[in-house]
């Protein structure tokens, strides 16, 4: 076909133009594609454990470049050597050493206090880990205790500081952990403190009362009964051994160190299920079984559901694992601690290591309860008041399975979001059950960064 000058002139500008976006006018070759999003993955206390890796089956490789945080403290090698001779096949630690802590600074406060009644041990609390005579040793304290001294007790997880006068850690320990070829690769682990020691309590508690002749005396109540209330089933029992270890590990340590005023301290087991329902089963038998201190629960929201009543029969409740920040003003009558340091904590610390590797935007995935919500909140604000605008912060929730019998969670359209949304980092804030999330986003096509 003859074409004129002036259109092959025409043609040509048009060619220069294309030019500009095309490699060239006239080149049959395609298009480059635009480079795919490269996704990476964090996580939290609730799913960065080495047996979260199981959750995935076959697919356990989607968690390999996978990165968070959690509340953990150097543990010395000597504590876990301990802990591996109550549960030999121990593979992680998270929270071995609060709960571990929970029941010493409750004996420690029964003994103090010469009596098992709730209300006197929960008067004592606070005190056993400010001011006094400092100890590290469950031999040690307990013997200060029985000779009617003051004490200030500095545990695993208890180091820097002692409790806020709401019950909790003035400061704390996170550790930044990885995963890779399917565990966690302890090598690049990195620990951060928080927290200020400034906010420990400076109140006076009750003065100690001397045992008498370092025997039993039936009239102080004894012996101390604690009742564990651990996830033993459900989405966070994934997190049950090193929790369960570290329990008891120092009733055993306790009662080899002769026990609470002049008695063993008698331990009976009990399942919170990560489920209400389960939990509030357990707390009743607890309660008509004459139990004092209630170690648990593992997760912050069932610690909720239960607390009230735990408060209405006037027992103590000692969670080593809840971190929802909520907790620290909740109405509890004096009767509620917690070994484990508030997510306004672990916001920060988190924030600080998604913001380390540079995304352009995040979208935080959390499970719908208080726990997931809360640490969700807490990250979000922590992610804008570094800059980040709040068009650059994706927020999405799913529903937790109600029990085992459930179906697992369905995360397909929000994985589906994310990917449309292109986000270039993920926070998954869950248990056991966020290994879905994990599977969704990789099905709906996220190239996740390993």
């Amino acid at each position: 076909m003859l074409v004129s000058r002036g259109s092959r002139a025409a043609i040509s500008t048009a060619c220069a133009a294309l030019l500009l976006a095309t490699s060239a006018c006239g080149d049959d070759k395609p298009e480059a594609a635009p480079a795919t999003t490269q996704t990476r993955l964090y996580g939290t206390d609730g799913n960065m454990l080495n047996s979260f890796a199981a959750e995935l089956g076959d697919r356990a490789d989607l968690v390999n470049g996978m990165k968070g945080t959690t509340p953990l403290t150097r543990l010395p090698e000597n504590f876990k050597d301990r802990l591996r001779t109550v549960d030999p096949k121990l593979g992680d630690f998270l929270y071995s050493a609060e709960s571990y802590d929970a029941v010493v600074i409750s004996a420690l406060a029964a003994q103090l206090a010469g009596s098992t009644d709730p209300a006197a041990i929960a008067k004592q609390i606070v005190g056993v880990t400010t001011g006094g005579h400092r100890c590290d040793q469950v031999a040690t304290c307990l013997e200060l205790a029985r000779s009617g001294q003051d004490i200030e007790y500095r545990g695993v997880s208890l180091t820097r500081a002692g409790f806020t006068d709401a019950g909790e850690p003035a400061t704390a320990s996170y550790a930044t952990l990885h995963f890779d070829d399917k565990v966690i690769d302890d090598g690049k682990t990195e620990f951060v403190g928080a927290g200020d020691e400034s906010g420990a309590s400076t109140r006076t508690p009750p003065r100690p009362r001397k045992q008498r002749g370092g025997k039993a005396d039936k009239s102080d109540g004894s012996p101390l009964v604690l009742g564990g209330l651990l996830p033993k089933t459900g989405d966070l029992a994934i997190a049950n051994p090193p929790l369960a270890a570290g329990a008891a590990l120092a009733l055993r340590e306790i009662n080899a160190a002769g026990g609470v005023l002049g008695e063993p301290v008698v331990w009976i087991d009990g399942d919170d299920g990560t489920n209400p329902a389960v939990a509030k089963a357990t707390v009743a038998s607890h309660i008509a079984r004459g139990v004092q201190v209630i170690i648990g629960a593992g997760a912050s929201g069932i610690s909720r559901a239960v607390l009230p009543d735990v408060v209405a029969a006037g027992k103590v409740m000692f969670s080593p694992s809840n971190t929802d920040a909520g907790l620290t003003t909740v109405d509890d009558k004096g009767l509620y601690f917690r070994t484990a340091p508030p997510d306004s904590l672990q916001g920060r610390a988190l924030a600080d290591v998604i913001l380390r590797d540079g995304p352009h935007k995040i979208a935080i995935v959390a499970r719908k309860d208080s726990y997931g919500e809360g640490l969700q909140e807490n990250v979000r604000a922590e992610l804008e008041r570094a800059g980040m605008g709040a068009d650059k912060v994706k927020l999405l929730t799913y529903e937790p399975p109600a029990d085992a019998q459930a179906k697992p969670v369905d995360f397909s359209a929000g994985a589906r979001d994310i990917k449309d949304y292109g986000a270039d980092a993920v926070l998954i804030i869950g248990f056991g059950e966020s290994a879905h999330v994990v599977t969704a986003l990789a099905d709906a096509g996220v190239q996740i960064r390993h």
